[in-house]
């Protein structure tokens, strides 16, 4: 009965389903006889086609304009000293971003009178200028205008293209709907003040300010600001060198716009009329110029770190567009007393001998101002000017610069030609004198060996003319001032300060191919005999370094080198002497270590890095100190860092080389650095031919080096040698440098025994002491334990000889009693007892 009752319930349920829906159906038909009906679905589904026609054509893919909200405009990398001081930026797009609250009202309304006076009002569109826009564009052909609100013009400088076309403007006028749903009308104008661009590499309105009034934007005066505001239809067309009066009638629209819309008052209308433009000669950032070397380094780095732009939106911290702000250890005092001085010693070289030749050649036509400026070769040496010689006529030479002034060298050498750049110093008037750049060229860094930051960098003569760093990129032959390096390997293999090594000829066998290779001393002098280990450093001797180094063991020795970061050789004695090849960076941070007790410095001219929000997202020094932060002292010792750096050499070892280079500079080939008068360790070096003359030393405080050489390799001449040429760079530096300086001595690790010895024989002295006097016979000598010299007589060779005197004096006595019974007088003087004679020979060791 249930299942009877189930299927009569179902049957009746269709069949009502069946009645309604066929009423359904004959409801609809009789509607779709009805025309307004089917005219009304024809246009329904138009207008899905034109929707969809519309996203397909225009919106598909339409950036997000959310995105907006975390929109970060590029901006540039700025560059800051030691103190922190702005010093450099890295840009391509010149650029300082603000918050809107920071931009004047005046300056806003300028702005929205000149481009879009009913923006608080729209919702992203000005129907009525669109309107007018198409009327102008369907009568005219060509380019067609536009009626861009503000929000239109952030769409397309932030979301979109360039492109000129309809699309372009209906896909415009899409994002500008959508922007304004998501930012609110201050935002969308600080996104526009910060990124329009404005002529003069300025982007955005405070750059432009800086750029065209050297102001910031709340120091604008109105008429200042009524000129800016014109500017985004069009920089160019405004330019103050050509189109002034141009300008001039726009900006004045601009304040009777201001002045219809109520924003400003008459008298302020014609008072900023009666203004001239007043814009300023164009000019880069206001930085003083330091460091261009340096500041090039630094670019590398960071580029090699960050990447150069944000083009793929993968590399946020761009040098030219993350907005970082890095802060170095350049100290701008040093880096020009560096500057100074490596540019004496280059000048001091290449005085007399001729001029060198052209900077650089470029073509002479009409143009050649402008071929002249986009070298961009400068120079800012004393009064010298950067010129191209246009034409010869005579002995002498016209010649322009590229600011398109010309003037005249009276006298030029003949293969001096039209084309070449020159440098010239002014004389009178339009008249030049040919100066010599030096052919010769070198490097020269300073560090502070207590951490490894690089204060100054020099890479040559002028960064300007020659971008090539030789101070970082110059590999070359050090000559001697790698010998500390050959002689800290053989001090850690048994030797000591007094060791003696014979200074005599030294000939070895090296291979079939090679044959037998004999060594010399510098200038082929002979050989001096058996000489402390600490007077072969001093004198500089080859012959000794190479028997010290194969005493050593040159695998021992190269791996020493290499530990120190100077250059990765093979065990060939030509090493010692220095035959590889390394940089003056590498070779001064390896010195730096030598005061650093023997521990592991990098070179570093990078303190840290911090992104435009003031994050740090790289710090050099990445040790952490426990406790430094503590709000109150908790009644124990200061906390400190831990020291940086693997320790790389024995600390003992370090210091006995950096106390056998004071010698050096006391006793040795750097005595001309004596008069500084103060604690000074350092190594002169000359490279085979010679090719390169070097130095590189220092105070505790301070390590320097230097190099001067020919970019290609070639003869210096035989006069040149590394204390003659080099050393003299150091002093002109020092001498400013370290003035006011504490006179700081080198400080010896824990285990260090100072001992007297004498200075020629090395052996321990007893009786005498040390005297001020670099050349006294008594010098204090620095020894690992239980390497110090012992007496080197014994007890029982010392009673024989107590006995042997014992005999002389006995047969003096009886010669002399003898003369006396001649002369029949009688001896009375009492013979010496043991302990006389053990006093006298400074009694048992």
């Amino acid at each position: 009965m249930v299942d009877e009752s189930e299927n009569t319930a179902s049957e009746s349920l269709a069949y009502k389903l069946e009645r309604n829906t066929g009423g359904l159906v004959a409801a609809l038909e009789r509607v779709w006889q009805k025309k307004w009906f089917r005219l009304f679905l024809g246009f329904m589904a138009l207008c899905l086609l034109g929707w969809l026609a519309i996203w397909a054509l225009f919106a598909r893919d339409l950036p997000d304009a959310a995105a907006l909200q975390q929109y970060e405009p590029p901006l540039p990398t700025t560059v800051r000293a030691y103190d922190g001081e702005p010093i450099h930026s890295y840009a391509r797009e010149r650029r300082v971003q603000l918050e809107f609250a920071e931009y004047p009202a005046l300056l806003v309304r300028a702005y929205l009178a000149a481009e879009d006076r009913t923006f608080f009002e729209h919702g992203g569109l000005d129907y009525p200028g669109i309107a007018t826009a198409i009327v102008t564009n369907i009568s005219n052909s060509g380019r067609p205008v536009g009626a861009s609100t503000i929000t239109q013009q952030v769409a397309k400088n932030l979301l979109l293209t360039n492109e000129v076309s309809y699309r372009r403007k209906v896909r415009e006028a899409l994002l500008a709907y959508r922007i304004e749903e998501v930012l609110t009308k201050e935002e969308i104008l600080e996104l526009y003040l910060n990124q329009i661009f404005l002529g003069r590499n300025a982007y955005g309105v405070q750059a432009a300010a800086q750029a065209y009034f050297a102001k910031d934007v709340d120091a604008l005066a109105l008429h200042e600001m009524a000129y800016l505001a014109i500017l985004p239809k069009g920089p160019s067309n405004y330019r103050p060198e050509n189109n002034a009066q141009r300008a001039v009638n726009r900006r004045n629209w601009v304040l009777g716009e201001m002045l219809e819309n109520g924003w400003i008052s008459e008298d302020q209308h014609d008072s900023a009329r009666a203004q001239p433009l007043g814009t300023v000669r164009r000019s880069g950032p206001r930085f003083e110029r330091v460091g261009g070397y340096f500041i090039e380094e630094v670019r590398r780095e960071l580029i090699e770190r960050f990447g150069e732009a944000n083009e793929d939106g993968e590399s946020p911290y761009s040098v030219y567009s993350g907005g970082l702000w890095v802060r170095t250890s350049l100290n701008p005092e040093l880096q020009e007393m560096t500057k100074t001085a490596l540019r004496n010693g280059l000048l001091r070289y290449s005085r007399g001998k001729g001029w060198g030749g052209p900077i650089n050649t470029i073509e002479i036509d009409e143009d050649w101002a402008q071929r002249l400026a986009s070298t961009f070769i400068a120079t800012d040496y004393s009064n010298w000017r950067v010129a191209v010689a246009i034409s010869r006529s005579g002995n002498g030479a016209e010649i322009g610069f590229s600011d398109g002034t010309t003037g005249r060298v009276a006298s030029v050498p003949d293969r001096l030609k039209a084309g070449d750049i020159i440098a010239v110093s002014p004389v009178s008037g339009s008249s030049y004198r040919l100066e010599n750049v030096p052919e010769v060229s070198g490097g020269m860094v300073v560090q502070n060996p207590r951490n490894g930051r690089v204060w100054a960098m020099q890479g040559g003569f002028d960064d300007r003319m020659s971008s090539f760093n030789r101070a970082t990129q110059a590999e070359r032959q050090p000559g001697s001032t790698i010998k500390p390096f050959v002689y800290a390997t053989a001090l850690d293999q048994g030797m000591t300060p007094a060791s003696i090594i014979v200074d005599s000829p030294f000939c070895v066998y090296q291979s079939a191919a090679l044959g037998r290779k004999c060594f010399r001393n510098f200038g082929g002098s002979r050989g001096a005999g058996a000489q402390t280990l600490r007077w072969g450093v001093e004198q500089s001797r080859n012959l000794m370094t190479v028997r010290a180094a194969n005493d050593a063991g040159m695998d021992n020795v190269v791996k020493t080198i290499k530990t120190m970061g100077i250059g990765d050789y093979q065990p060939y004695l030509a090493f010692a002497l220095g035959a590889g090849d390394t940089t003056v960076t590498k070779l001064t941070n390896a010195y730096s270590m030598l005061v650093n007790h023997g521990r592991e410095l990098q070179p570093t001219l990078i303190d840290y890095v911090q992104d435009r929000s003031g994050k740090v997202i790289l710090r050099a020094d990445t040790r952490n100190c426990e406790n430094c932060n503590m709000p109150d002292w908790d009644g124990q010792p200061m906390p400190r860092p831990r020291p940086a750096g693997k320790q790389l050499m024995n600390p003992m070892t370090a210091y006995q080389m950096v106390n056998i280079l004071e010698g050096v500079i006391t006793r040795g080939t750097a005595q001309n650095l004596k008069s500084l008068n103060r604690p000074l360790f350092g190594k002169t070096g000359t490279a085979s031919g010679p090719t390169n003359v070097w130095f590189v030393g220092g105070s505790p405080d301070m390590v320097a080096g230097v190099y001067m050489g020919f970019d290609q390799p070639r003869n210096m001449g035989g006069y040149a040698q590394g204390g003659t040429l080099a050393a003299p760079i150091f002093r002109q530096f020092a001498e400013k440098a370290m003035a006011g300086m504490p006179k700081t001595p080198f400080v010896a690790p824990r285990g260090i025994r100072m001992v007297r010895v004498d200075r020629k024989s090395g052996k321990r002295v007893f009786g005498g002491w040390p005297s001020d006097d670099p050349r006294s016979p008594v010098i204090w000598d620095v020894f690992k334990p239980e390497t110090e010299p012992r007496r080197s007589i014994r007890k029982e060779e010392l009673l024989a000889r107590l006995e042997a005197r014992k005999a002389q004096l006995a047969a003096e006595q009886a010669a002399a009693r003898a003369r006396a019974a001649d002369a029949g007088l009688r001896s009375t003087g009492p013979a010496r007892n043991d302990n006389e004679f053990l006093q006298e020979e400074g009694g048992i060791y």
